[in-house]
């Protein structure tokens, strides 16, 4: 995501790219084909919601900047009830065709394991940073890689769930149309149900870690028996709360917890199960995910993973225009920098395209406005993080600065006032920091 992006804008700046890709000669474990923007864990980009949501204000900044990504991901879009889910292989083709097709770019499809000493370079090389590469980062930065295990959930072929159990309905009913009102597919457990399935949850036989390894998980992508582990309610207060949805087959019953899933593809013959990221053995899942009432018979196009992520402790290694402080001829960009989601890499690509083309053009670009979404990640990973306790972030408004005499009540009494009113000044400034590029 984050590389595309990053060759995508510096190429539109009028700067020659040369896009480096190991894939497809070299395989990674999550990674099926050799397509750019390939997406391996979700298809989801989450909410496309820019005045009440954070994410959803990054999606508005990088429509606004031309993305590759947001704009191949609005055409490729499925119902989702408010999220912006995209069928992911034809996402990824064409993020493929408009990048080989640019005039501007040059595709080299090769393994980089130094980090060169001369030229202009963005490494975004992701969470799955090869092991040669990965070698040369910490020898020239001095430091142990940050890793953490990012787990993959499973797709479940649609014809294989039993619809006189489940039901179609995006919680609250959220969506404009029909079709987004009903985007997901609901399982409900009763308490029993609900108890069995975290037992056995609990009894299966895990992937184990290899001898040496050292991790830790981030908490918004935790393998489900992980949450299972910290408590049994957990589960039932994460991916598997029943809020806000009314089985049709039986209106009075409440469920004591529901499983959700949601379209994977634009046929809606596959659905990915929502929250499910797993390191569960393959024969522990089939059996402890059909124990699930609607996929008592489910067949399974994709079984979950498990596969490790690597990330820079950036504070101390970059400065605000994302390049090694080491190496300034280099910089980094998308997840590797310690930012999470398809959604926050990306962003981070996009403004590390532009401030390398702008550099190489003799134009370095004015400091992003803090107070926009791209601003606060970039300000946070860069510095406004704590180097010792730094981990994974999503974009959120907890990263963005307090809203000055703005008159608006604190707390949740006067959240949606404050989140507009912090969408609206994140959009006036990223609007006049775009126009000052004209």
């Amino acid at each position: 995501m984050a590389g595309s992006e990053a060759a995508w804008q510096a190429a539109n700046m009028g700067v020659q790219v040369v896009l480096h890709e190991m894939r497809p000669q070299v395989k990674t474990f999550a990674h099926r084909t050799g397509n750019f923007g390939e997406m391996v864990c979700s298809n989801s980009f989450r909410s496309d919601d820019h005045e009440q949501n954070a994410v959803g204000l990054l999606h508005w900044e990088m429509m606004q900047a031309g993305s590759l990504i947001m704009t191949t991901a609005h055409q490729h879009r499925l119902p989702a009830g408010g999220a912006l889910a995209v069928d992911r292989d034809p996402f990824a083709r064409s993020v493929t065709d408009a990048l080989t097709s640019h005039d501007n770019i040059q595709i080299s499809f090769e393994e980089i394991d130094t980090l060169p000493d001369e030229g202009n370079w963005i490494f975004a090389t992701g969470p799955l940073t090869s092991e040669n590469l990965g070698k040369a980062i910490q020898a020239e930065t001095g430091a142990d890689r940050l890793a953490f295990f990012d787990a993959i959930a499973p797709i479940v072929y649609a014809e294989s769930i039993d619809m006189n159990v489940a039901w179609l309905q995006s919680r609250y009913d959220k969506g404009e149309t029909e079709e987004e009102q009903k985007a997901y597919i609901n399982c409900p457990m009763n308490k029993a149900q609900y108890e069995a399935f975290i037992d056995a949850l609990l009894a299966a036989d895990k992937t184990e870690f290899h001898e040496g390894e050292t991790a830790t998980y981030f908490d918004g992508c935790l393998p489900i028996e992980v949450m299972a582990e910290r408590g049994r309610e957990t589960l039932r207060h994460g991916p598997m709360k029943p809020v806000g949805l009314t089985n049709p087959h039986n209106p009075e019953e409440k469920a004591y917890a529901v499983v959700q899933l949601r379209r994977d593809n634009s046929l809606g013959t596959l659905y990915n199960i929502v929250g499910f990221q797993t390191k569960m053995k393959y024969g522990a899942q089939t059996a402890v995910f059909k124990m699930i009432p609607g996929l008592q018979d489910a067949s399974f196009a994709r079984l979950g993973g498990i596969h490790r992520n690597t990330f820079l402790n950036s504070p101390t290694l970059l400065d605000a225009q994302m390049r090694l402080r080491s190496k300034p001829n280099i910089r980094f960009a998308g997840q590797v920098t310690g930012v999470e989601g398809y959604v926050e890499s990306a962003a981070m690509g996009l403004l590390a395209g532009r401030m390398a083309a702008a550099e190489i053009l003799g134009k370095p670009l004015e400091t992003v406005p803090q107070d926009t979404a791209h601003g606060a990640l970039v300000h946070h990973i860069t510095g406004g993080a704590e180097a010792k306790t730094f981990q994974p972030m999503n974009v959120n408004f907890g990263l963005f600065r307090p809203l000055e005499n703005s008159g608006i009540k604190g707390g949740r009494r006067g959240r949606k006032d404050r989140y507009k009113a912090y969408t609206d000044r994140a959009k006036a400034d990223w609007t006049a920091w775009l126009e000052g590029q004209a």
